[in-house]
């Protein structure tokens, strides 16, 4: 699958979804096209604001980016959005289908929306999220938006490759409040307890304040101490009051001062995770390794041998 890179880098959102399949596909030949392509890209990324945003199911995600999307399309923004969607058990695909959800941002020209499968993988996150998250600043999309499933260690994969993290949350504060862990909150830059609207409003005001005292109580002292806010995805209600936050992180001093230091950090991360990744495929491409493994295995599920014992006559063939 051949890509026209002039077409991608010009912001062209059809070349750019080909591209990011390209980036999904498992075969060989497609691979390599697909690292050529990246290390194209690379002097062309780096320029968008990125921002990872979780929370429950049902708690509005894809209204919310909706309604954020538009807002930020109005500012004189282009949007892309990477909506993580839980994978079919039966073929692999998406299940919920974020675009469909998203109707009204993805008809807009400065916007791009792409929802991707987990397909299996750990975290929430699509197999190839921080790969598209360049293509995507190459084609020239400055503000890049990750909606995860909003389960377990999606909140910490999805951390490890935006620049700012946005934690959902519904009105009733007091029965979330219970279940949230302080690594949750010590990892959110801004809690937004959506669904502000209605009969719900007073529950979201006092949500607002229950969420806030958290805040001061859980989280350490560091360069930017969490905002909340509550927002109506239907009215359209605190959507500005979010971007005006975002607005003020970007320029804290301390935090730009060390902007450049966290995306290397995350580079680095991302290399170490390519790195595990890369050699599980390639073992699994060599027959030889994949009937070591397959013979282990079975001694493993009979207890003939334990599943360390075992992983380490793995690791013993496979450094022969």
């Amino acid at each position: 699958m051949m890509i026209d890179f002039n077409k991608l880098i010009s912001g062209d959102r059809r070349t750019l979804a080909r591209a990011i399949t390209l980036l999904e596909s498992t075969k060989d030949s497609d691979r390599a096209l697909a690292e050529d392509l990246l290390d194209k890209a690379l002097p062309h990324s780096g320029k968008s604001f990125r921002i990872g945003i979780t929370g429950v199911p049902g708690v509005g995600k894809s209204s919310f980016i909706e309604a954020f999307g538009q807002h930020l399309i109005a500012k004189g923004h282009k949007v892309a959005v990477l909506a993580v969607d839980p994978s079919s058990p039966i073929n692999g695909g998406s299940i919920m289908g974020d675009k469909t959800r998203m109707e009204k941002l993805s008809s807009m020209n400065e916007a791009f929306i792409r929802p991707s499968p987990t397909s299996g993988s750990l975290g929430g996150v699509a197999f190839k999220t921080r790969e598209a998250i360049v293509l995507c600043e190459a084609a020239g999309f400055d503000f890049i938006i990750v909606e995860t499933v909003g389960v377990g260690q999606s909140e910490y994969e999805v951390h490890s490759m935006v620049d700012f993290f946005a934690i959902l949350m519904l009105p009733n504060a007091g029965d979330e409040l219970q279940g949230i862990k302080r690594g949750i909150l010590e990892l959110a830059d801004l809690i937004v307890v959506n669904k502000a609207d209605g009969q719900t409003i007073q529950l979201a005001k006092a949500a607002v304040q229950q969420y806030t005292g958290a805040v001061e109580l859980l989280t350490s002292v560091s360069l930017w101490k969490p905002k909340v806010v509550a927002t109506s995805s239907l009215e359209k209600t605190g959507i500005d009051n979010v971007y005006d936050i975002i607005s003020e992180y970007r320029t804290t001093p301390a935090i730009a001062g060390a902007f450049k230091t966290k995306r290397a950090e995350q580079n680095k991360n991302w290399f170490h995770k390519l790195v595990h990744e890369l050699i599980e495929l390639r073992l699994n491409s060599k027959k030889e390794y994949k009937d070591k493994r397959a013979s282990l295995e079975s001694e493993v599920t009979a207890e003939k041998k334990s599943p360390l014992s075992a992983a380490q006559d793995y690791i013993n063939e496979v450094l022969k």
